[in-house]
Formats: C-alpha cells, sequence, structure tokens
C-alpha cells in the first residue's frame, strides 16, 4: 500500500495513510468489530467507481453509463444471496447502521414500538438507543440478559413483548458473546404480531460459514455489515423475503440513501466471492476457536467472563470482580500503549458511565486473519493478563510491547 499518488499530490494525506498502514502491521487489533480485509477488497474500494453515480439499481438507474456498475452489484447481489440464502438481498446500505434504518423506515411509522436488547446488556445504538434516531423516531422497550447467567432472558424477553406490544423486536448484538436463538425470538414476534428484525452485523461472517445458526428465512428481515466478520467492502446488507423487497429497495433508495458508493459495493462483491471459498469456512472456524482459547485463558488469569465464554468471535470481560479500581477505558489505554488495540465495553448490570466502563470487548477476527492459531491466541491473553494486573508498570508495557512486536512480525500484514 505505497500510496504513490496522493504522495505526489498530498503529502499530509499520504503521511496519514502511510502512518495507519503501519499502525495496523505493527499492532494487534482485537476490537470485534474491525477486520483486515484483503489486498483485493482494499484495491476494488480504491476504484475508478468511487467517481460513479449510479442512484436506482441495475438496469434502473438514473444516469447513463452504468453498465460496469450494473455488473458489479448484480455480482455483489447474487454471492450474498448464495452466501446466506436469501431471497432477496440488497447491497447498498452504507452501513449496518443504515440498513437498520432502511428495515424500520419500510414497515414502520414514526412512533411504533420497537423492543430490542439494552445497549449495556449487548444491543446497539441503532436498535433504539435515545441518542440515535431510532430511539428519537420510534417508542422503544429494551429486554435483557440473565443478570445470573449472562445469556439472554428469552421468557423475559417474551414477558416484555406481550407487556410493551412492540411493532418490531429486533434482535443480534455489538457485545453478545453467545448464539442466538432467533426461532425462539421468532415465536415471540409471532406471537405479538410484530416484525422480526435481525441484525448479524457482526457475525455476518460466522453466518455464512455455517459456524453460527442463522436467522435468514427465520427473521423478517436480516441486516448486517460487510467489513467485521465476512471481511469484505466496507458497508452495509439488507435480506428479505420476495414479499419484503419491493418496500426494502424503495426505503434504501430514495428513503435514506442517494446514489450508493459503488466503489464499497466493488468490495462486497470481491469480499462475498472470497467468502464463497471452502477455506473461508475453515477461517470462520478458526476465529471462533481463538476466541474461545482467549476467553479460557483470561479466565485462567482470574477474569470474569460475561456468560462464562463465548460461541463467537468475542469475549466480553467484566473487570469489577478481578479488578475492582481498573475501568474499561483505563484498561483500554494501558493496552494500547503495549500495541493491542480493544475497548472499554460496558457490562450487564454497568455501574459506571459508558464512557468508561467496567469492562473489555475483545475480538479474534482480525487476529486470525493474520494467521493466530489457538496457541498465539492464548500468548495474547496472557499479554493482556499481566497488563491488567499492572497497567502503570512501565517495565511490564516495555516487555509486552516487545513481544507484541515480535508476534506482529511472526504473523505479517499487507507485506
Amino acid at each position: 500500500m505505497e500510496h504513490d499518488h496522493v504522495r505526489a499530490t498530498d503529502p499530509a494525506v499520504a503521511e496519514a495513510l502511510v502512518g495507519e498502514a503501519e499502525r495496523q502491521r505493527n499492532t494487534l487489533s482485537m476490537i470485534a468489530s474491525e477486520n483486515h480485509a484483503s489486498r483485493a477488497v482494499v484495491d476494488a474500494q480504491g476504484s475508478a467507481l468511487t467517481n460513479k453515480y449510479a442512484e436506482g439499481y441495475p438496469g434502473e438507474r438514473y444516469y447513463a453509463g452504468c453498465a460496469y456498475a450494473d455488473a458489479v452489484e448484480e455480482l455483489a447481489v447474487e454471492r450474498a444471496r448464495e452466501l446466506w440464502g436469501a431471497d432477496h438481498v440488497n447491497v447498498q446500505p452504507h452501513s449496518g447502521t443504515q440498513a437498520n434504518m432502511a428495515v424500520y423506515l419500510a414497515v414502520l411509522d414514526p412512533g411504533d414500538r420497537i423492543l430490542s436488547l439494552e445497549l449495556e446488556h449487548g444491543g446497539h445504538l441503532s436498535h433504539g438507543h435515545p441518542a440515535n434516531f431510532a430511539g428519537q423516531l420510534y417508542e422503544v422497550d429494551h429486554y435483557r440478559v440473565d443478570p445470573e447467567t449472562g445469556y439472554l432472558d428469552y421468557e423475559g424477553l417474551a414477558e416484555r413483548a406481550d407487556a410493551f406490544d412492540p411493532d418490531a423486536i429486533v434482535s443480534g448484538f455489538s457485545a453478545y458473546p453467545r448464539q442466538v436463538d432467533w426461532e425462539r425470538i421468532d415465536a415471540v414476534a409471532d406471537a405479538v404480531d410484530a416484525y422480526h428484525v435481525a441484525d448479524i452485523a457482526h457475525i455476518t461472517g460466522l453466518v455464512a460459514a455455517g459456524v453460527h445458526p442463522s436467522p435468514v428465512g427465520v427473521a423478517d428481515f436480516v441486516t448486517g455489515s460487510t467489513h467485521k466478520t465476512i471481511r469484505a467492502g466496507r458497508g452495509g446488507i439488507v435480506m428479505c423475503g420476495e414479499e419484503h423487497a419491493d418496500a426494502v429497495d424503495d426505503a434504501v433508495f430514495p428513503g435514506v440513501q442517494g446514489g450508493p458508493l459503488m466503489h464499497n459495493v466493488a468490495g462486497k462483491a470481491v469480499g462475498f466471492g472470497e467468502a464463497l471459498d471452502p477455506e473461508f469456512e475453515e477461517y470462520a472456524e478458526q476465529v471462533v476457536a481463538n476466541a474461545r482459547a482467549l476467553g479460557d485463558r483470561l479466565a485462567d488469569h482470574g477474569l470474569s467472563l460475561v456468560s462464562g465464554g463465548t460461541d463467537t468471535h468475542l469475549v466480553l470481560v467484566d473487570l469489577r470482580d478481578s479488578h475492582p479500581d481498573l475501568s474499561g477505558g483505563d484498561a483500554e489505554d494501558a493496552l494500547a500503549a503495549t500495541g493491542i488495540v480493544l475497548n472499554g465495553n460496558t457490562v450487564p448490570g454497568e455501574t459506571r458511565s459508558p464512557f468508561d466502563p467496567s469492562g473489555i470487548r475483545a475480538g479474534t477476527a482480525a487476529l486470525t486473519t493474520r494467521g493466530f492459531d489457538e496457541a498465539a491466541t492464548r500468548e495474547v491473553a496472557d499479554l493482556i493478563a499481566r497488563v491488567l494486573d499492572a497497567p502503570e508498570d512501565g517495565t511490564v508495557r516495555d516487555d509486552v510491547s516487545d513481544r507484541v512486536d515480535e508476534l506482529c512480525a511472526a504473523h505479517p500484514l499487507y507485506e
């Protein structure tokens, strides 16, 4: 990633781009919503399609000159349908949040009711947080995880649905480490005559590879991101049955967006093509195996894991038992100083501010892309625990930083 043209015309931006590439090479990305796209995906996203307006859909554009844009979008849709088994796919949303917005617009009116997982229990802003458009346009209530087990409280969800009478129930998460029983949630939605919107933003790749159950064909709508565990071009996706196809397409364009970002759609097409390779299933299996290894080793060090472990790509650590004086924000900063990049995160029963919460969230998708196996991931867990036990110790930070450098060199990125 030399950025020769940028370097020649805008050295300041080129310096930042080169610096970011070096940062990624020389740190361990463990933010659960991040991954390392292939060079092919990055090339597609930096292609001449960035110049093309293609409002509308293939064969029905509002501008001339869309033959190649049509070809790329048709490939993305065709590959997505094959990956997830969906009847209808819209690949134009700019993000997972835009995908959720489109679904809400397609079937809800302002003031309608949404029932979703509470943010501090693992939900997402776009599921109805008051700071987000969803919480401002719709009446929102929440279900939670069981405070004792950390697993979704399905009985509590059903009771809340009966009392609240929602128009839509949103399933899915941003920080929940266990598999979701889509059928059980769908039965609750059916019982209260609500739409079921399954947001698989974090687990699109795990679902595509068959290492997590799929909500496609179960929920009315499935939304997701395309740059996390699926490792494709940055953006979002909506999947649904044919009965909702027109409403979804109209909601995406012209409902919530103008022209699609066709260079990102090209990146989606390339990444979906890569995910159709049988090797991607091995990758997804390794992501989960690494997450379990990470969680088990952190637990060996006395750290408390929400739900006691993980079935997915992420672990959620509640620091209050093992490190009551260490906030998630301070833990994030201490680890970042050593080259281990993850994020502070709220946990069920949060007692701190969401801006400086009680937990940390760590994912293994990007490490696995670099070739980490369970043994290497367990060593990363050892390094994390060492920093958390002595976050202000300069000697510890230096030692861990040196070992992070060695691990990065042993698992090169974008060579």
